[in-house]
């Protein structure tokens, strides 16, 4: 047999995904070892039509990170700063109030906004901050903070975590986000970010959201230290809180950028690395419905090619990245509507602003001419490789 063609047990795979069978750990972790992409991608691009019908998303939004000071030391870490360090900043209520009416003006339907933990604020300042914006616009879509942020947060309330969620989300949150995942493996965290919250930690502030009826993202950081096998149980331990709530809307893979920290990684993830945990992520983690494709660490071309390999979203608009740009991100600071609509038109695909939870605002009428069938391209590639092995 060839060995640069897929193997023909892949076929088994292909009907197993595309009948909406569940891949398991050992099939995900044979999957992500693979070098062969044609497969992957074939595998993984049948499981994403069968959810998303060929569609494409993007959100308008605007980022805010409301201060990079911080009291931990995570390695990783490029964007936080101590007091006395220099590059550190904090905003008011009312400079985020009006990043958030500029955003709003520009046509932005959801603030992300996330930071550090910072030392001295008060737990009012996060729910002026909330309240702020939503006095903006009852419309604006908050999505906010980290587990790890909700933690602190609850720490300043004195109050536990569902008492400080149900305080948060009365103050305008609309959606946790999903940053702080970083990789489960505690061996790993211990090495790239001591001191943060644990996988359980993160686990339980996303389960008791979930829990009030909330929903939000998920994410994992991937090309540092971890192995593969680590991502698989990153990914089963999502998968696992997926099936006890549904709460995820969308997952995120994020590719670490390597800049500015204390984790010396030689070989960062490479354009071949980002497609195959794009396609297997989409693959194995068969109860949520969305994979974005993060285009600030990706770069805006390789997004684009991640939609044939299982995503259904590139992100947003964003306008003011910093946390990845710290970091040595080389993508711009923002993407316009018309960028975004003609990346997904020219990978094939049907363009479509969303909201913060992945239902359509606008639908474009068609994609590119050159878009591919729902499915049987996919499979005839397969087919025609596994014939010929």
């Amino acid at each position: 047999m060839n060995p640069a063609l897929p193997n023909p047990e892949m076929r088994d795979l292909y009907d197993k995904v595309a009948g909406g069978g569940r891949v398991s750990e050992f099939e995900a972790l044979r999957l992500l070892e693979s070098k062969d992409l044609h497969a992957l991608a074939a595998l993984a691009d049948a499981a994403n039509r069968r959810r998303n019908q060929g569609r494409a998303s993007f959100i308008v939004n605007r980022y805010i990170n409301y201060s990079n000071y911080c009291i931990l030391s995570c390695q990783f870490c490029a964007f936080a700063r101590k007091k006395r360090d220099a590059g550190g900043f904090q905003y008011t209520p009312e400079e985020i109030a009006r990043m958030g009416r500029e955003a709003l003006e520009a046509g932005a339907t959801e603030i992300h906004m996330v930071g550090g933990l910072h030392p001295s604020l008060p737990f009012s300042y996060y729910t002026d901050v909330l309240r702020g914006l939503k006095q903006v616009s009852p419309q604006l879509q908050l999505k906010c903070f980290t587990a790890i942020e909700v933690l602190h947060l609850a720490w300043l309330a004195r109050k536990s975590v569902p008492e400080t969620l149900a305080e948060l989300r009365d103050a305008g949150l609309d959606s946790v986000t999903g940053g702080g995942a970083e990789i489960f493996n505690p061996a790993v965290r211990s090495r790239i970010a001591k001191g943060k919250e644990s996988a359980e930690d993160y686990l339980d502030v996303h389960r008791a959201w979930h829990r009030m009826g909330g929903r939000s993202t998920c994410t994992m950081l991937y090309g540092h230290v971890e192995s593969l096998a680590d991502r698989v149980d990153h990914l089963r331990q999502l998968r696992e809180l997926q099936d006890e709530t549904g709460g995820f809307s969308g997952f995120v893979p994020l590719a670490y950028q390597p800049a500015n920290n204390q984790v010396p990684v030689d070989h960062p993830p490479s354009g071949f690395d980002s497609l195959r945990t794009v396609a297997v992520s989409r693959i194995y983690l068969d109860n949520i419905n969305h994979l974005t494709a993060y285009w600030v660490g990706l770069g805006l071309k390789l997004a684009q090619v991640a939609l044939s390999f299982g995503a259904d979203d590139l992100h947003g608009t964003i306008v003011d990245e910093r946390i990845f740009h710290m970091a040595g991100a080389g993508s711009p600071m923002s993407q316009t509507t018309a960028a975004m609509v003609r990346a997904i038109r020219e990978a094939g695909y049907i363009p479509v602003q969303r909201d913060t939870f992945y239902e359509p605002i606008k639908v474009w009428d068609e994609a590119a001419p050159t878009a591919p069938a729902p499915e049987e391209p996919s499979r005839a590639l397969l087919e025609k490789n596994l014939a010929s092995a």
